[in-house]
């Protein structure tokens, strides 16, 4: 869990070398801050684990065959010295901190002087670790203050600004983990969320006790396989289930028709009487103007006030 290089750093410091410090920045970007995130996760899952002689043996097989040189006696030494863990002081911001750009957000320094190299040795595993789950988080926190703004415009209750965000983006990253690592970073800001992975690294890594909420949402491939003369029965059969949440996806074969007259006329009854939030779901279109269009037919079938 580092780079090849780093197995030299033992004998890159001067002479004397005692203590080394190490710390994480934004340098800058897009945005004016950065949500940390991800620290503990990283913490429990890789630093809370001594390594054993077996991992010395097969570290040093595989470095040796990248051309690196590998100083097995330090590694001995340090499980001699500290039973297998590292020993560094880790201190940070409290995780989703939003943190100016060009701030320190972690620092990292060793605590035993005779090992003064081991900051450096893991900086590629712990930029790795915070990068991500901060960088998802960071952007996340964004979205969070535009809908915020756009709620403290327009609503009595800009409160419910963690409910409008939720998470699909499972089948959008590269692993598992990932999904976990940016879910979690999601749920900093929206409760929200139909990532599995991050509700179960939430609670393993955050002690979490419910950090996620979903609904019932429909797809294509299930809404299609009724058929256009089945889609107003399907939605029916969904509004009969009366989940807590539950969304239509209304654009498979005709977004306009079926929101003014499946919603809006056939199901306007059923979704009025409704027990919990009935989302108009549309997956299509330009993403302004379909949500504009789509608002002013439903205000037309259920009507609306100005508050």
């Amino acid at each position: 869990n580092t780079d090849n290089y780093k197995h030299t750093q033992f004998f890159q410091y001067p002479p004397g070398t005692e203590y080394v410090s190490s710390y994480i920045e934004s340098r800058g970007g897009a945005f004016p801050a950065t949500l940390f995130f991800g620290l503990q996760a990283f913490l429990r899952e890789y630093l809370s684990k001594p390594f054993t002689v077996e991992d010395i043996d097969e570290a040093e097989a595989i470095i040796r065959g990248t051309n690196v040189e590998f100083n097995r006696q330090i590694w001995l030494d340090l499980l001699e010295d500290h039973g297998g863990y590292l020993p560094i002081e880790i201190e940070a911001a409290p995780e989703g901190t939003v943190v100016p750009t060009r701030n320190v957000m972690l620092q990292v320094i060793n605590t035993d002087p005779k090992y003064f190299w081991v900051p450096s040795f893991f900086e590629t595993a712990l930029l790795r670790a915070i990068w991500y789950p901060t960088s998802v988080g960071s952007l996340s926190w964004m979205l969070k203050k535009i809908i915020w703004n756009a709620l403290e415009r327009t609503s009595d209750n800009p409160d419910l600004a963690g409910h409008y965000l939720a998470d699909f983006g499972a089948r959008g990253v590269s692993s598992l983990e990932s999904a976990a690592l940016g879910g979690m970073a999601h749920l900093v800001n929206f409760d929200q969320s139909e990532t599995v992975p991050a509700t179960v690294a939430a609670k393993k890594y955050y002690d979490a006790s419910t950090p996620a909420f979903s609904g019932v949402h429909m797809e294509h491939a299930s809404i299609s396989s009724w058929g256009p003369d089945g889609e107003a029965e399907q939605m029916r059969r969904m509004l009969e289930r009366k989940s807590p949440i539950v969304s239509l996806l209304t654009d498979t074969y005709n977004h306009e028709n079926t929101v003014r007259n499946i919603v809006g006329v056939k199901l306007k009854e059923l979704v009025e009487e409704y027990p919990g939030l009935v989302g108009i779901r549309i997956d299509s279109g330009d993403v302004v103007q379909v949500t504009s269009d789509t608002v002013e037919w439903l205000m037309e079938a259920f009507g609306h006030e100005v508050n």
